[in-house]
Parts: C-alpha cells; sequence; structure tokens
C-alpha cells in the first residue's frame, strides 16, 4: 500500500460521510468500478488490505468478493487534489463485476484475468504449501532450484525453436512462462512489475 496516503487528509465531510473510490487494476491499470467509502470503511480497507465499501443500498459496510471471493487485494491508495476522491490499485482474484465481467462496464480480458487466476495460485501455492503440489516442491526446494527449472525451460524451448512442430514449440513456452512466474513470485514480484518497466520503455 502507498505509504504516502493520509487517511487523515480526506474530506468525507463534503458528501455527508461518504467518498466516491475508483478502483484500477494494479497490474493492467483498467479501471475496475467506482464504489463509496465512509471512514470506517477505509480503516477496515487499510488494516485488512482487502478493499471494503460502504454499500448505499444495504446501509452496511461490503467488502467486494464477501460472496462471490472475488476479493480485491489493496496494493496502494492514493486521495485526489480536493481530498474527496479516492483512487484504489488493487489485484483483483476474478472478475470484478457481479455479471462476471472483468469490469463494471462489461469489459472482458480473458487471457490477462487467466493469468492473474494463475499467479493467485502459484501464491497459495506458496503461502499455503501443499504436500502434493508441484509448485509448492519447487518452492520448498528454494531460489535456485527455481531459477534452474527457468534455465531448463528456456534452453528447451529454444531446442523446439529450431524445429517446426508448433504444438512442442508452444507448450515449451507455456512451460517456460509457468516457470517464471514462479521465480516472480519466489522474488516476491507479480508479472505486472515486468510489465510497468516494458511499459516504460515503450514510452522512452
Amino acid at each position: 500500500m502507498s505509504l504516502a496516503f493520509d487517511p487523515n487528509s480526506v474530506d468525507f465531510q463534503k458528501s455527508e460521510g461518504l467518498v466516491p473510490a475508483i478502483v484500477q487494476d494494479y497490474a493492467t491499470e483498467k479501471v475496475l468500478m467506482l464504489g463509496y467509502l465512509n471512514r470506517e470503511a477505509l480503516d477496515k480497507t487499510l488494516a485488512e488490505g482487502i478493499v471494503t465499501f460502504y454499500s448505499r443500498s444495504k446501509n452496511r459496510l461490503w467488502t467486494k468478493g464477501e460472496t462471490s471471493n472475488n476479493f480485491l487485494h489493496l496494493v496502494s491508495i492514493a486521495v485526489d487534489c480536493d481530498q474527496d476522491t479516492l483512487l484504489i490499485k488493487a489485484r483483483p482474484d476474478g472478475p470484478t463485476c457481479h455479471t462476471g465481467a472483468d469490469t463494471c462496464w462489461s469489459e472482458n480480458n480473458k487471457s490477462i484475468d487467466f493469468l492473474r487466476q494463475l499467479e493467485n495460485v502459484i501464491r497459495q501455492r506458496r503461502d499455503q504449501p501443499d504436500e502434493s503440489s508441484y509448485t509448492a516442491s519447487l518452492f520448498k526446494r528454494g531460489i535456485n532450484k527455481i531459477a534452474q527449472k527457468v534455465g531448463e525451460e528456456a534452453v528447451e524451448l529454444v531446442i523446439e525453436a529450431k524445429d517446426d512442430n508448433a504444438d512442442l514449440f508452444l507448450n515449451e513456452a507455456a512451460d517456460l512462462l509457468f516457470h517464471y512466474l514462479i521465480l516472480l513470485s519466489a522474488k516476491g514480484y507479480e508479472l505486472g512489475d515486468v510489465v510497468k518497466i516494458l511499459e516504460g520503455r515503450h514510452k522512452k
């Protein structure tokens, strides 16, 4: 979460105790939804790291994902120049909209959504290891073994690239990407962190 954010800087009085919050996907920067927070919802969001709103229809606090398990994990939060609107960057567990769409504007990106889900599974294997899980076994063996596997998969991909078997090439590419995501997770990073660097290079 953003260390520069001061919850006391938010002016809740302008709109009778509620402020709008724009929620943005941390990895893709796509706008996911608009919600409202009161001070209690903000405090709960900061304390738990899961985005919680104040539901105007239910007249109570509402944690996104409390019924669907599609939680929004807080990455950063900022207040605008007028101190009455929040920008929340979050890591979604799945579709944000109750309709099943990625956003509340019916936008979908199934490829990105699957990679996000895969990263969540990898993170769970890291934090809640299952002895029967291949991914968990790699984490258990340490960073050197994970890095070695990435190197092995990269070599296998290069070998297949010299032939014309599309199926073998794409499968090796998938193996490399999978192990690369594991390596990123082991180092405490996500694919979105790498994408940001690429985007920064592209703008230069």
